[in-house]
């Protein structure tokens, strides 16, 4: 399914059930967003990560530190 296709199936709607009113200009925006980013999204969900090991104690300020091999 294209990116547009499924940002004009399920936020229109998504936005109506939560009472949120968007015109056309904001939908625009939204739609761009969407397209840019939804494939490496998508590509993220299909990933099976169950394999990597939690980062100990992470601390978002600041790179993970480097594993020792």
């Amino acid at each position: 399914m294209e990116a547009s296709e499924s940002f004009d199936d399920f936020v229109p709607a998504g936005l109506a059930s939560l009472g949120i009113e968007a015109d056309d200009a904001e939908l625009a925006v939204m739609r761009a967003a969407h397209q840019l980013y939804w494939p490496a999204m998508g590509t993220l969900l299909t990933l099976d990560l169950g394999a990597v090991e939690p980062e100990p104690s992470p601390d978002l300020s600041r790179a993970p530190p480097e594993r020792k091999a």
